[in-house]
């Protein structure tokens, strides 16, 4: 997956091709612009508000890509950080801000083989790659499906993202005060039952596909984002939980503030989008806000 994605000449994100929109292989609610990037701006408005508008607030966005946000956030101080391209401050008092982030960070696949957790491994059989079985996983995955995951039931296979945890580190030790906002598709603990074979997928021309070994390097990657990954090991460096709720009623909430007027100012289009943040992905994506400090 990391290959797949990010090497720096073959890797999806690195082709030099438009990926999002229309013409490319999927949609992401920060190409819903202006509306969306209005709403997040009135929200981390009021995230600032709550800190008492220190004059060195900053916002970092993970995730930045093309600079879909870029505009919506100018009236902060704002730093854009990718995956592999560019740094968190070394400390700031602000509001890390991702949209899409971790559901694209590389993955260990894992399967439960008669109470042992098996890694799931990619081998080359001549005329493409395929999945098959490996040794146990070891203790680092042990601890992790111990630690975010209900007990797995038998032949069930789950995602482990050591580089979520990374990231939750890097984030809690650059951030002096402030907020981690973050808005993406995943599952809480209780809701990982609906996922029996696992959340990987593949996305190319809108279209979804379970065989994610399918043209590595053409098309998108992604697992949904464990939730109690981001809380519990948050809450292990110091990010305290403030709310879990849908992106829909975290959009409705910043909209509250003016009635919606900086939106729909725009006429039937920016209508249209507000409907679809709200009724289309408001309903499947995630907003989870963590505060470190006061």
């Amino acid at each position: 997956m990391d290959a797949a994605l990010y090497h720096p000449e073959y890797g999806y994100y690195r082709r030099h091709r438009e990926v999002f929109g229309k013409g490319g292989d999927f949609f992401t609610a920060s190409q819903l612009q202006p509306v969306f990037g209005i709403l997040i701006a009135l929200r981390i408005r009021s995230l600032r508000g709550a800190m008492e508008d220190p004059e060195d607030f900053t916002v970092v966005e993970l995730g930045a890509g093309r600079g879909d946000m870029a505009e919506a956030l100018s009236e902060f101080r704002y730093v854009p950080v990718d995956v592999d391209r560019g740094a968190l401050p070394g400390a700031f008092r602000g509001v890390v801000f991702s949209n899409e982030f971790f559901d694209a960070l590389p993955v260990d696949a894992v399967v439960m083989r008669r109470g042992v957790p098996r890694q799931m491994l990619v081998r080359w059989n001549g005329d493409r790659f395929v999945w098959i079985e490996g040794d146990d996983a070891g203790d680092a995955v042990r601890n992790y499906l111990y630690e975010f995951f209900p007990p797995l039931e038998e032949d069930q296979i789950v995602e482990v993202s050591f580089d979520t945890l990374a990231w939750i580190e890097r984030i809690a030790s650059s951030l002096q005060s402030g907020f981690v906002f973050t808005v993406d598709y995943g599952y809480t603990r209780s809701e990982l039952r609906r996922f029996p074979r696992g959340t990987l997928m593949s996305y190319r021309a809108h279209r979804a596909d379970s065989d994610v070994l399918l043209d590595p390097g053409e098309r998108d990657i992604t697992a949904h984002v464990c939730f109690a990954a981001l809380e519990k090991h948050g809450a292990q460096h110091d990010l305290t939980v403030i709310r879990r709720e849908t992106l829909a009623r975290t959009l409705l909430d910043a909209g509250e503030s003016d009635q919606f007027e900086a939106v729909l100012t725009g006429g039937q289009e920016r209508a249209q989008q507000l409907k679809t943040l709200l009724f289309g992905m408001g309903e499947t994506f995630t907003s989870l806000l963590q505060r470190k400090g006061r």
